[in-house]
């Protein structure tokens, strides 16, 4: 089994870097192994982490969001808001 590596790099607190590794059969394709890189990528959530990171928010508007958030569910939940 060849390792092919795929690197996305990125910053962590405390200068942690970050890599994905996908692992690929010799028969397989470069669009499957992409594919399975795109698929781990996303199931990361590293994206959301630096783009969460470009922007300070206050703890009081986070907790905020969160609290209208659950109302709405829970509005939802109950019927009386409709979809």
């Amino acid at each position: 089994m060849n390792n092919i590596t795929f690197a996305a790099h990125y910053s962590l607190k405390g200068g942690i870097k970050a890599m994905l590794i996908i692992d690929s059969k010799d028969c397989e394709n470069i669009d499957k192994a992409l594919k399975k890189y795109k698929k781990k990528f996303e199931k990361s959530k590293t994206l959301l982490q630096l783009r969460e990171r470009q922007t300070f928010t206050k703890p009081s508007i986070t907790r905020r969001a969160q609290v209208l958030k659950a109302i709405y569910k829970q509005k939802l939940a109950s019927g009386q808001i409709e979809e």
